[in-house]
């Protein structure tokens, strides 16, 4: 019991233990190529949210760190988003006053209050909310992220930048910028060529990564032909470790971050175990909702404690990541370490990565998140699935992230809803040759109806949407069956639950059936569903003899004869008509 605990609050230690040998170089070879990505998205990510661009490396570090210790997924890189740092920049800056060590404490605090919402999610297991997420709307966010990826990057791509929020103003903004001519030929030779080589390098599957290798060149010929000043480069590292910064804080500061610190909670839980729990279907792994909120939250503590400010999961970095043969988070703790020697030992050294290579690496990571297989899968077998599917993916290009989740899952639970208010149903009868009582409408030349009785199925459990399509359904098939019907059996089986609103109606249909000289008998009901039925005081309405074991019971019961080829377990195309 202890271990297990022990494995859900602090899974890096088990990792650590069960470590494998041949894990070793493709961790630290993913770790180090996804280096060159945390610095310049660090750095970068800082600055939009208003605050220097040393606290975007410490809100790298210090919840890489964290992560690898208590956070479940092994594939997963943290950091600063572009998804949260607007938010953080709209919550911290008009409390700063133009501060900028107070806007450093601020959003310190905001990355603790982050943490301590999402850690206390996770304690009280609410990490639930990740079983919404069907593979439906796993396969269109993902598709969706890799678009919304691509695009960003193209600016960087082709040399110039743009100051456009959102994905349209982001297409919108490119098309005007290559009509203004600001497409830099020296940018776009660095991007496309890095792009040429790490996606050929990819299909003649060199042991060697193709980002590595584009990174060390562009870094060497900008620095050989000095062409440092002719296009954007990620520039040099800023100095100092990371620190606790946070003083001068008062309560009336926790008052005024209390609403941001929600909104940017749920942002960075639900974009982060999508991605989460999507890449571990992937490679054949399960993460728990609960255990990865547990981790995220201390990751932003523990970032936020040490000058930090919050971060989710990388939709972009962590394709990378996973692209290079990253195994575990040891990948994290590499890049965290990798980014703490170059500030002390080489902080001039990425003075001379070109930002188009950056992009190049970006965006062929964002290809391998593309499911267009996936789609068509979901297309070929069930056509509501891919809509729902399509949904999701024009959700989150439309709406963002947040919202366009919210909206696939909404339409996820309607479609849910729509099926339980029409499950399959079936009339039962015998079929020469086969045992127990099967669908007619699967047999319909040799299907045979019980004289005076009625046998209905219905495949879904009993609640306020269906529950009168029930009653009206079985009605019909008393009246289709016409005079001389005695008994109605139930096969209740499929039946796993019924509501207080379905309750009514099973009731309106056994006084229907009642006042028409007719017995409702219920045969193969799950005991916990007999139960409901007692909790809801029916006890005195439907006694022992209203209950039979099986269909067959029931039949023999009232026909007087016993039929053991009627006896047993009979599976068809429609599933186990009978129990034995």
């Amino acid at each position: 019991m202890a271990e297990s605990g022990l494995r859900r609050w602090i899974p890096g230690i088990f990792v650590a233990r069960e470590y494998r040998r041949a894990w070793l170089w493709p961790d630290v070879r993913a770790g180090i190529v996804v280096t060159a990505l945390l610095i310049p998205a660090g750095m970068g990510y800082a600055e939009v949210a208003g605050l220097p661009p040393e606290t975007g490396l410490y809100a790298t570090i210090v919840p890489l760190v964290a992560y690898a210790i208590f956070g479940p997924s092994r594939i997963l890189v943290l950091g600063p988003d572009s998804s949260l740092a607007p938010i953080i920049a709209a919550a911290i800056l008009p409390l700063a006053l133009g501060d900028g060590q107070r806007a450093v404490a601020l959003a310190g605090l905001l990355a603790i209050m982050v943490g301590a919402l999402l850690l206390l999610g996770g304690i009280l297991r609410l990490g639930f909310v990740t079983d919404l997420l069907s593979k439906p709307i796993r396969v269109g966010y993902l598709n969706a992220i890799a678009v919304i990826v691509i695009v960003s990057q193209i600016p960087k791509l082709l040399g110039f930048s743009t100051d456009a929020a959102g994905l349209w103003a982001e297409v919108v903004a490119i098309v005007r910028a290559i009509g203004a001519g600001e497409v830099e030929p020296i940018a776009v030779a660095f991007g496309v060529g890095s792009l040429i080589v790490i996606l050929a390098l990819k299909w003649v599957r060199s042991p060697v990564p193709g980002v590595l290798v584009v990174v060390v060149l562009s870094m060497v010929a900008t620095g050989v032909f000095g062409l440092a000043d002719a296009l954007p480069v990620v520039g040099a590292l800023p100095q100092g470790l990371p620190a606790p910064a946070l003083a001068g804080l008062t309560w009336t500061d926790l008052a005024g971050l209390a609403l941001p610190a929600a909104g940017i909670a749920l942002v960075a839980f639900t974009d982060s175990a999508v991605l989460s729990r999507t890449l571990a279907a992937r490679r054949g792994e399960s993460v728990s909702g609960s255990q990865e909120m547990s981790g995220i939250g201390i990751a932003n503590i523990a970032g936020g404690a040490l000058g930090g400010f919050p971060v989710s999961a990388s939709s972009s970095r962590t394709p990378v990541a996973e692209q290079a043969g990253s195994k575990t988070q040891l990948t994290g703790v590499v890049g965290a370490a990798l980014i703490l020697a170059f500030i002390l030992l080489a902080p001039g050294l990425t003075e001379f990565l070109p930002s188009a290579t950056l992009a190049a690496v970006v965006m062929s990571a964002a290809v391998s998140l593309l499911d267009i297989r996936g789609f068509r899968a979901l297309w070929r077998m069930d056509r509501v699935d891919a809509a729902l599917s399509l949904a999701a993916f024009l959700g989150v290009l439309v709406f963002g992230v947040l919202e366009g989740i919210v909206v696939a899952i909404g339409l996820s639970l309607l479609a849910f809803i729509n099926r339980s208010w029409r499950p399959y149903k079936a009339e039962l009868g015998r079929v020469p040759g086969l045992r127990g009582y099967h669908d007619l409408s699967r047999y319909p030349d040799a299907g045979e109806k019980i004289p005076g009785i009625v046998i209905v199925r219905f495949d879904a459990p009993l609640f306020f949407a269906n529950g009168a399509r029930f009653d009206d359904w079985v009605r019909e098939r008393v009246r289709v069956a016409g005079p001389g019907v005695h008994t109605v059996i139930l096969a209740a089986e499929p039946i796993t639950d019924i509501d207080t609103t379905a309750i009514d109606e099973l009731v309106e249909l056994d006084e229907y059936l009642s006042a028409h000289g007719i017995r409702l008998v219920i045969a193969e009901m799950k005991d916990p569903v007999v139960d409901v039925l007692k909790q809801y005081g029916m006890t005195g309405r439907f006694p022992p003899d209203r209950f039979a074991p099986t269909v067959g019971a029931a039949v023999d019961e009232l026909t007087g004869s016993l039929r053991s080829d009627l006896e047993g377990t009979k599976w068809d195309e429609d599933g186990p008509d009978e129990k034995p």
